[in-house]
């Protein structure tokens, strides 16, 4: 296996991963991670080794993902296509429950600006810390912390907001 073989080995899933949660759409994912590969290829000599190669893979990934995001402002993409539940101790009620209750956050995670969505996704589903992020977007710490905060209390808003008009819905 060549050496570019054994690094898309190593990170191509994670890379897509990471792409799938900033643009929602796994053939989109698909795209930047390739890109991210090509470039990092006809690159690789720009690497200077400051940081993990994960990291430095990340950062492009990241970037391309906000390239391709500010390409389609007024599209909303969904963030999962299909959201299966895999335990056979599930009820099909219980899994159809589970369905809308991660669509109703996937639709608010959406709501959010990209400011504060990037933060919670890194955050939360790629757990790195404030730290992390701050040196992956090239901002203060506090500003990570505060932005993590106020998506926090959007993210909840929305989510309260979702089940009232749900309740109504059901009262008409």
């Amino acid at each position: 296996m060549t050496k570019i073989e054994e690094i898309i080995a190593e990170h191509g899933d994670y890379l897509l991963r990471v792409a799938y949660l900033y643009v929602g759409n796994s053939e989109t994912a698909e795209d930047i991670v390739q890109d991210v590969f090509i470039a990092f290829y006809e690159k690789r000599d720009q690497y200077r080794g400051e940081a993990s190669l994960r990291t430095y893979l990340v950062k492009i990934t990241v970037n391309r993902s906000h390239d391709y995001l500010r390409s389609w402002k007024n599209k909303r993409i969904m963030l999962f296509e299909k959201v299966k539940g895999r335990s056979t101790n599930h009820t099909p009620e219980r899994a159809m429950l589970e369905i809308a209750e991660k669509q109703e956050l996937v639709d608010a995670l959406f709501t959010l600006s990209i400011n504060y969505r990037e933060v919670l996704i890194l955050y939360y589903f790629q757990e790195m810390t404030t730290v992390e992020i701050a040196k992956l977007l090239k901002c203060p710490e506090s500003t990570v912390r505060t932005r993590l905060e106020r998506a926090r209390k959007q993210l909840e808003n929305r989510i309260i907001d979702y089940e009232w008009e749900e309740l109504r819905r059901e009262s008409i």
